[in-house]
């Protein structure tokens, strides 16, 4: 109990552990009394030394583990789905491993791979500097080297909007010159709707079919070249169709024919050229070849002139 400043004695003195204090001396001043408390209290700090705790070795940080055991057997193989079907290039033949023989490594390669869009996905990776740069290689024909810078990452994005350009650029040019043919006639004038679907059909069907059927053909004479480049060559071939619709637009019969030989020969020289270097591995036949491609770009382009752009009033 506290009473008037100092501090009174425990209420048993005798008490085990218990320090009779005095009130009116402080305990700095009766340092016999702590003695044998601070002794006490030093051995129970100390004491005897702790027994030393060992742990057994373990093999978690060792991979892969040195010794198999369980159901893992043998040496460490990768997942198993960790192959290169997804990262091998497109239209190389490449499918999966097969190593399991299931339906998703058959789904994945082969024919199988046709039908979906990450098959397709390699030919349309290109940029605006890309397309421009072959598209101004078609306008040169003579050059020859197209196939050479086109030949590690052929694509069909430009192909495939260079031949829609031009399906509604030939029709629209053709609807608008047949429209101006009656109006100086002072003849009654009707759209034609046909002239859209013929279009998208000719030229759809040519740049499609006829690389198709050249692939075929050179497969057979053992020069066989890569579809999807025979596919691109073709496409940027009628590039030049696409200003000579529009020059089209000229009431005068011979310059229209001018201009419909002209960008024929051109289209037709630019393909010719280009495959004349691959086809030469055909022997004697390459020329029966180059020819036949020659003309049949030389028939596109009479096609367009006296469909789209004979006017009759």
């Amino acid at each position: 109990m506290m009473s008037g400043g100092g501090y009174s004695a425990l209420d048993d003195p005798k008490a085990s552990g218990s320090v009779p204090v005095s009130t009116h001396q402080p305990l700095a001043h009766r340092p016999s009394l702590l003695a044998p408390h601070l002794s006490r209290l030093a051995q129970a700090a100390t004491g005897p030394d702790p027994q030393t705790i060992k742990f057994t070795e373990s093999n978690l940080q060792t991979f892969p583990p040195s010794e198999a055991k369980g159901k893992i057997s043998g040496a460490y193989r990768p997942p198993t789905d960790s192959d290169d079907t997804f990262s091998s290039k497109v239209g190389g033949g490449g499918g999966g491993r097969g190593s399991d023989g299931g339906s998703d490594d058959a789904a994945q390669g082969g024919w199988f791979r046709m039908f979906s869009v990450a098959a397709y996905k390699p030919y349309f990776d290109v940029d605006t500097s890309d397309v421009v740069e072959r598209i101004w290689e078609s306008v040169f024909p003579f050059r020859g080297n197209f196939t050479e810078k086109t030949s590690d990452k052929p694509d069909l994005y430009g192909p495939f909007w260079t031949c829609t350009t031009l399906i509604f650029v030939a029709a629209s040019i053709a609807t608008f010159v047949t429209y101006l043919s009656h109006k100086w006639h002072k003849k009654e004038w009707t759209y034609d709707i046909n002239l859209v679907t013929w279009s998208a059909g000719l030229f759809y069907g040519y740049v499609t079919f006829v690389p198709l059927g050249l692939y075929v053909i050179l497969k057979y004479f053992s020069a066989p070249a890569g579809l999807v480049q025979l596919w691109c060559l073709y496409g940027y071939s009628l590039f030049i169709f696409i200003p000579a619709s529009l020059l089209s637009i000229v009431p005068i019969e011979i310059f229209r024919w001018v201009i419909a030989g002209v960008a024929g020969f051109m289209s037709a020289t630019f393909v010719a050229v280009n495959l004349r270097a691959h086809i030469l591995n055909s022997g004697e036949r390459w020329f029966l070849i180059v020819a036949g491609i020659f003309l049949l770009q030389l028939g596109l382009a009479v096609l367009l002139k006296l469909y789209f752009f004979t006017i009759t009033v």
